[in-house]
Protein backbone atom coordinates (compact mmCIF):
# COMPACT_ATOMS: atom_id res chain seq x y z
CA UNK A 1 0.00 0.00 0.00
CA UNK A 2 2.83 2.39 0.77
CA UNK A 3 4.25 1.70 -2.69
CA UNK A 4 0.80 2.57 -4.08
CA UNK A 5 0.95 5.99 -2.39
CA UNK A 6 4.36 6.66 -3.86
CA UNK A 7 3.40 5.46 -7.34
CA UNK A 8 -0.03 7.09 -7.58
CA UNK A 9 0.42 10.27 -5.54
CA UNK A 10 4.19 10.81 -5.37
CA UNK A 11 4.22 10.63 -1.56
CA UNK A 12 7.65 9.29 -0.57
CA UNK A 13 7.56 5.85 1.03
CA UNK A 14 9.90 6.96 3.83
CA UNK A 15 7.14 9.31 5.02
CA UNK A 16 5.61 6.19 6.58
CA UNK A 17 8.75 4.78 8.23
CA UNK A 18 7.29 5.57 11.67
CA UNK A 19 4.01 3.80 10.94
CA UNK A 20 2.70 0.27 10.81
CA UNK A 21 0.22 -0.73 8.14
CA UNK A 22 -2.12 -3.62 8.76
CA UNK A 23 -4.99 -5.14 6.84
CA UNK A 24 -8.43 -6.09 8.09
CA UNK A 25 -10.80 -7.57 5.50
CA UNK A 26 -10.88 -5.10 2.56
CA UNK A 27 -9.34 -2.21 4.53
CA UNK A 28 -5.85 -1.12 5.52
CA UNK A 29 -5.15 0.79 8.72
CA UNK A 30 -2.22 3.03 9.62
CA UNK A 31 -0.85 3.15 13.16
CA UNK A 32 2.12 5.12 14.45
CA UNK A 33 4.87 2.90 15.84
CA UNK A 34 5.18 3.04 19.61
CA UNK A 35 7.08 1.28 22.37
CA UNK A 36 3.69 0.70 24.01
CA UNK A 37 2.32 -1.46 21.19
CA UNK A 38 3.67 -4.66 22.73
CA UNK A 39 1.68 -3.99 25.90
CA UNK A 40 -1.41 -3.03 23.91
CA UNK A 41 -1.22 -6.29 21.95
CA UNK A 42 -2.41 -8.09 25.09
CA UNK A 43 -5.68 -6.16 25.01
CA UNK A 44 -8.75 -6.97 22.98
CA UNK A 45 -8.76 -4.00 20.62
CA UNK A 46 -11.52 -3.47 18.10
CA UNK A 47 -9.59 -0.96 15.97
CA UNK A 48 -6.61 1.37 16.25
CA UNK A 49 -5.02 4.09 14.17
CA UNK A 50 -6.73 5.55 11.13
CA UNK A 51 -8.40 3.71 8.33
CA UNK A 52 -6.09 4.52 5.46
CA UNK A 53 -7.45 2.63 2.42
CA UNK A 54 -10.11 0.25 1.28
CA UNK A 55 -10.75 -1.66 -1.91
CA UNK A 56 -13.63 -0.32 -3.99
CA UNK A 57 -14.15 -2.36 -7.14
CA UNK A 58 -11.02 -2.23 -9.27
CA UNK A 59 -9.55 0.69 -7.32
CA UNK A 60 -7.87 1.20 -3.97
CA UNK A 61 -9.45 4.22 -2.31
CA UNK A 62 -7.50 6.30 0.19
CA UNK A 63 -9.81 7.54 2.92
CA UNK A 64 -10.62 11.20 3.32
CA UNK A 65 -8.84 11.25 6.68
CA UNK A 66 -5.71 9.70 5.15
CA UNK A 67 -5.68 12.29 2.36
CA UNK A 68 -6.32 15.14 4.78
CA UNK A 69 -3.34 14.00 6.88
CA UNK A 70 -0.86 13.24 4.09
CA UNK A 71 -2.30 14.76 0.89
CA UNK A 72 -0.26 17.94 1.24
CA UNK A 73 2.76 15.77 0.36
CA UNK A 74 1.23 14.60 -2.93
CA UNK A 75 3.03 15.66 -6.09
CA UNK A 76 0.87 13.64 -8.53
CA UNK A 77 -2.82 12.98 -9.06
CA UNK A 78 -3.86 16.23 -7.42
CA UNK A 79 -6.81 18.18 -8.81
CA UNK A 80 -7.16 21.81 -7.81
CA UNK A 81 -10.70 23.16 -7.69
CA UNK A 82 -12.20 26.56 -6.97
CA UNK A 83 -14.81 27.10 -4.26
CA UNK A 84 -17.53 27.14 -6.93
CA UNK A 85 -16.32 23.85 -8.40
CA UNK A 86 -16.11 22.31 -4.93
CA UNK A 87 -19.70 23.35 -4.24
CA UNK A 88 -20.80 21.67 -7.48
CA UNK A 89 -18.87 18.51 -6.64
CA UNK A 90 -20.29 18.24 -3.15
CA UNK A 91 -23.83 18.81 -4.38
CA UNK A 92 -23.51 15.68 -6.51
CA UNK A 93 -22.42 17.11 -9.85
CA UNK A 94 -19.40 15.80 -11.70
CA UNK A 95 -16.89 18.13 -13.31
CA UNK A 96 -15.17 17.70 -16.65
CA UNK A 97 -11.42 17.79 -16.22
CA UNK A 98 -8.42 17.24 -18.45
CA UNK A 99 -5.80 15.63 -16.27
CA UNK A 100 -2.66 13.86 -17.48
CA UNK A 101 -3.11 10.82 -15.23
CA UNK A 102 -4.99 7.52 -15.30
CA UNK A 103 -8.50 7.01 -13.98
CA UNK A 104 -8.71 6.43 -10.25
CA UNK A 105 -8.79 8.30 -7.00
CA UNK A 106 -7.24 11.75 -6.75
CA UNK A 107 -6.44 14.30 -4.07
CA UNK A 108 -8.87 17.24 -4.27
CA UNK A 109 -7.32 20.53 -3.21
CA UNK A 110 -9.12 23.85 -2.82
CA UNK A 111 -7.45 26.79 -4.59
CA UNK A 112 -4.08 25.02 -4.54
CA UNK A 113 -3.87 25.32 -0.74
CA UNK A 114 -6.19 23.16 1.35
CA UNK A 115 -6.55 19.41 0.82
CA UNK A 116 -10.25 18.73 1.24
CA UNK A 117 -10.41 15.05 0.41
CA UNK A 118 -10.71 12.44 -2.30
CA UNK A 119 -12.28 12.54 -5.74
CA UNK A 120 -12.78 9.85 -8.34
CA UNK A 121 -11.61 10.56 -11.87
CA UNK A 122 -13.17 8.37 -14.56
CA UNK A 123 -13.12 9.15 -18.29
CA UNK A 124 -12.39 12.84 -17.80
CA UNK A 125 -15.10 13.38 -15.16
CA UNK A 126 -14.37 14.15 -11.52
CA UNK A 127 -16.83 13.19 -8.78
CA UNK A 128 -16.56 13.92 -5.09
CA UNK A 129 -15.90 11.19 -2.56
CA UNK A 130 -15.84 13.65 0.34
CA UNK A 131 -18.30 13.01 3.18
CA UNK A 132 -20.22 16.16 4.16
CA UNK A 133 -18.89 16.11 7.74
CA UNK A 134 -15.30 15.98 6.44
CA UNK A 135 -16.01 18.89 4.14
CA UNK A 136 -17.08 21.01 7.10
CA UNK A 137 -13.76 20.24 8.82
CA UNK A 138 -11.78 21.16 5.69
CA UNK A 139 -13.72 24.41 5.23
CA UNK A 140 -13.06 25.33 8.87
CA UNK A 141 -9.34 24.69 8.35
CA UNK A 142 -9.38 26.78 5.15
CA UNK A 143 -10.98 29.72 7.01
CA UNK A 144 -8.39 29.41 9.80
CA UNK A 145 -5.56 29.52 7.24
CA UNK A 146 -6.94 32.70 5.67
CA UNK A 147 -6.92 34.69 8.93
Amino acid sequence: MIAFLEERFGIAADTFDDYLLFRRKKSWWLLRRSAHLEQAAKLKIQWAGIKAFHRVGAFIKPTTRMVQCFGHLASRCVVDVSMGELEKLTSGESLPTEQPFDDGYVVVRLDGKVVVGVGLLVKGRLTSQIPKKELRIAMFNERQNNR
